[in-house]
């Protein structure tokens, strides 16, 4: 199995896999921030095990047996019969949680799982974790109205300020929060009205790759919408530029490409009501922005009055080894649509802006979930404990030892096309060793087969061929060592599966 150990990820009982001999990698390792582990201890289960999390249930009912998995095969039947067909990853990962502590989920059959999905992104700190669940039990206890709309509460008043605590100082200064409807593609649809109305322009710039939501607006500005007002820009990749180049000299194509359409009067583009932004794409592949590039683009919009809407839903809040994602190339937005991580794994969903395109009249958007109480104070623990325990410097420093790792793990296995991320969120694309054209059924089978292993893993990219890693921001280096030692038997096993 693999170890994380002293900035290089080693395989037990085997020679080095790879080394972190880069200077910032080395650096990294050396400066992971003490980890404040959670009250109960954390432990790896073994693959596909079934037993108990680490809670000390030994509840017969939902430790595993033949009535367990009969009953866990009758739910997923009936949901199978009764919900839409636009479900999604009930489709490939046929589990049925029942009880669940930070990376692992226990599903009704008593197998475990290490869950590097965490709710596509919305756990920092893992299912379950003590702080959250104090700050949810508070408010219960409190006798606090859990339904008041917009109205003032100490529970708002505490989650605003943790909030405005971790912005970008030059935003937080001057800025304006709007509380929307629960889902980041709630926030998204403000956004998008927000710079309408201030502007009084309706077009969007937004780029290829791009996911901001499933709401119609939020679609709209998504790679490969068809026929709606939004000029779609190319958003710099290496193993994919589109221009063919890759590393800074596709990034600054990719800009000037942008540049030359805003200012060509015959361009057909006329002047936008603003421009969105992932700063990295995680749906699109887990495609990191340069950080020039994405300079660039502040620049480019500053220039001409245009806002720059940063998505950061997935990217926010410690994920990508800042705090916010925009933070690595210094950029500050003038909207940030936020999501997922800040409802400390409740539904809540906010936009923060400057103050300056505050114009709306009063109502002009409003949603009637928008003073989700409990949410609130979840975020707020959330925010507070990745802040104290330093977790986005923790993210920085993990992540790029798995990194290393996998790229270690790419020169034995030529199905590795890329790997790809920031943070603790990483890409691994998989593409047909003889023609590097994208491989989405053998991601596939790579998904399955560490299903197989106990660790639950998720697809995403143009072709669906990037397995996706999402593990919570407090996993420790043994689980880290776990997820990559279970990555690394599925993708062999995959591929021979798929030949």
């Amino acid at each position: 199995m693999f170890e994380m150990q002293s900035g290089r990820a080693i395989r037990a009982g085997g020679p080095t896999l790879v080394a972190v001999t880069e200077p910032a990698a080395a650096a990294a390792a050396t400066e992971i921030p003490p980890h404040v582990p959670p009250q109960l201890p954390p432990q790896v289960p073994p693959q596909g095990s079934r037993g108990t999390i680490p809670d000390g249930s030994d509840d017969p009912d939902v430790c595993g047996g033949p009535e367990s998995s009969v009953a866990s095969d009758g739910i997923l039947r009936r949901q199978a019969q009764r919900e839409s067909a636009a479900r999604t990853y009930a489709r490939s990962l046929p589990i049925v949680p029942v009880r669940a502590r930070g990376l692992t989920i226990e599903g009704a059959d008593g197998r475990r799982y290490l869950d590097c999905l965490s709710g596509a992104g919305t756990l920092a700190l893992g299912h379950n974790h003590p702080v959250v669940l104090e700050a949810i039990r508070g408010v219960l206890d409190s006798g606090a109205p859990l339904h008041v709309l917009d109205l003032a509460t100490p529970v708002k008043d505490a989650f605003t300020t943790e909030l405005f605590a971790n912005l970008p100082p030059e935003l937080a200064a001057d800025a304006r929060i709007q509380f929307c409807g629960p889902a980041g593609t709630d926030a998204v649809e403000a956004a998008l009205k927000l710079v309408r109305t201030a502007t009084g322009r309706s077009g969007l710039l937004a780029f290829t790759g791009a996911y901001h939501g499933m709401t119609a607006g939020a679609l709209d500005a998504s790679g490969g919408a068809p026929g709606v007002r939004v000029t779609r820009l190319p958003y710099p990749q290496d193993l994919r530029c589109p221009f063919g180049v890759g590393g800074p000299e596709g990034a600054e194509l990719s800009a000037r490409w942008t540049e030359n359409l805003l200012d060509d009067p015959k361009g057909g583009v006329p002047a936008p009501a603003g421009m969105i932004v992932e700063p990295v794409q995680g749906e699109g592949g887990v495609i990191p922005a340069p950080d020039g590039w994405l300079r660039r683009m502040r620049e480019i919009t500053a220039a001409r009055g245009i806002p720059l809407i940063a998505d950061e839903v997935q990217t926010g809040v410690g994920r990508t080894g800042a705090f916010w994602g925009v933070d690595h190339a210094g950029v500050v937005p003038d909207v940030m649509v936020l999501s997922k991580a800040i409802g400390g794994s409740l539904p809540l969903a906010v936009i923060v802006y400057r103050a300056g395109l505050d114009v709306w009249a009063p109502g002009a958007h409003a949603g009637t979930f928008r003073g989700n109480q409990l949410a609130m104070a979840a975020g707020t623990a959330t925010l507070a404990f990745v802040r104290e325990n330093r977790l986005a410097e923790r993210a920085a420093a993990l992540g790029e030892r798995m990194l290393a790792a996998l790229r270690g793990l790419a020169c034995g296995h030529p199905c590795i096309g890329e790997v790809r991320g920031r943070g603790l969120m990483i890409g691994v694309e998989l593409v047909d060793p003889d023609t590097g054209v994208a491989a989405p059924a053998l991601a596939a089978a790579v998904r399955q087969e560490c299903l197989d292993r106990g660790l639950i893993v998720e697809l995403g990219g143009r072709h669906g061929a990037v397995v996706r890693l999402l593990p919570p921001l407090t996993l420790t280096d043994e689980q880290a060592a776990a997820v990559l030692d279970r990555l690394a038997d599925a993708i062999p096993a995959a591929a021979r599966r798929t030949h």
